[in-house]
């Protein structure tokens, strides 16, 4: 089994979009794929109950076939952290049912992404956070990064906090192109590169290099 585990240098950075470019890739060359967000917030309510809208985005984009907890275990109402959305609703997240459907999904296919939620450190519960989740299954890490004004920081940053964990870190990929500036995103992953020089750095969803 072969997968990678996607997360961000931020919110909102586009790691679902990236997952899902991921998920259709793989699938277009006949490969199944477990693509699994265990955690979203900000989720609405639809039809008496919360609906994950990148759960899902996910799961329609590995081929519609999870179901259950494998399409996401956790929703929560509030757009804040796991952790705060959790405790607003009087919830322990559960990290062991986590594990076991992951450990479940992963049994049945041939390409396995999880999504985190938020970035690296994010908490998920009081002592563990989206790193330590990254931990449990064991997956080499993916960082999605904005490419426009910023990123070389947050990027460099979130790289450092994922090799001190000990795990390994595949690509940073740098999503979306900024329209305005276009050369903008191919300087960044330049300089990106120069500074960490041991991985590979993407610049928008060709992910063909990174071997699936």
């Amino acid at each position: 089994m072969k997968g990678f585990f996607i997360t961000g240098t931020d919110t909102g950075v586009g790691k679902t979009f990236v997952t899902c470019a991921f998920a259709r890739q793989a699938t277009s060359r006949g490969k199944k794929v477990f693509a699994f967000k265990p955690i979203e917030t900000g989720c609405p309510m639809v039809d008496g109950r919360l609906f994950g809208s990148d759960q899902e985005l996910l799961a329609q984009a590995a081929g519609n076939w999870q179901r259950g907890s494998h399409r996401g275990v956790y929703r929560f109402s509030q757009a804040v952290a796991p952790l705060v959305a959790a405790t607003a609703e009087s919830e322990v997240i559960d990290l062991e049912w986590i594990a076991d459907v992951f450990k479940k999904g992963s049994s049945e296919a041939d390409l396995v992404l999880v999504e985190g939620a938020g970035g690296w450190r994010v908490p998920i519960t009081e002592t563990v956070d989206m790193g330590g989740l990254a931990k449990r299954v064991g997956l080499p890490v993916i960082v999605v990064a904005r490419a426009g004004l910023g990123t070389i920081n947050h990027s460099l940053l979130t790289i450092e906090a994922v090799e001190k964990e000990g795990l390994t870190l595949h690509a940073v990929v740098l999503n979306p192109l900024p329209t305005d500036e276009p050369g903008l995103a191919a300087s960044n992953a330049d300089e990106i590169r120069r500074q960490w020089s041991s991985g590979t750095v993407l610049v928008g969803t060709d992910l063909g290099a990174l071997g699936t």
